[in-house]
């Protein structure tokens, strides 16, 4: 009987929290101060407000735990896939931005993360076609991170 190979699994990409709240002081210091007191800490964060709500987008570098402290906080949120991408420089920062323009793939939004223990910077792209965008990348030689790679 010939031997069975299992496929290797997939490493976890990124998650992205994003919170609704109502748009009021506070806030946001509440929920950082959630996170952090609890051991997970924000590695990626960007707010979108309107006059009476907020959208908060960020990356923890321990999901589990983030998602448990939202749920037991009562913070209304949703989860998605991130695309986390090393940058080192501007001339990086262009090529990719080459990249998606020649394969024709549409960024939704993208945002920085705080600064990298290893000094690189990242992105973190919500793109119209995630696994697209990530054999785009890896075809122009830019390295994805995964979950296990951000977090500590």
């Amino acid at each position: 009987m010939p031997a069975k190979t299992t496929p290797a699994r997939q490493p976890e990409a990124v998650t992205q929290f994003s919170v609704f709240t109502p748009n009021r002081l506070g806030r946001l210091h509440d929920l950082v101060g959630t996170l952090a007191a609890n051991g997970a800490h924000v590695l990626a964060l960007t707010v979108l407000d309107t006059t009476d709500s907020a959208v908060i987008r960020f990356v923890v570098d321990d999901p589990e735990r983030a998602r448990g402290l939202l749920i037991q906080h009562g913070f209304p949120f949703t989860e998605s896939q991130l695309l986390a991408v090393e940058v080192n420089s501007a001339t990086e920062l262009s090529r990719l931005m080459t990249a998606f323009l020649e394969a024709e793939l549409n960024i939704n939004y993208l945002y920085s993360f705080i600064p990298h223990p290893q000094g690189k910077s990242i992105l973190g792209l919500s793109m119209e076609d995630n696994e697209m965008a990530e054999q785009v990348l890896q075809r122009h030689q830019f390295r994805v991170l995964r979950q296990t790679d951000i977090s500590r």
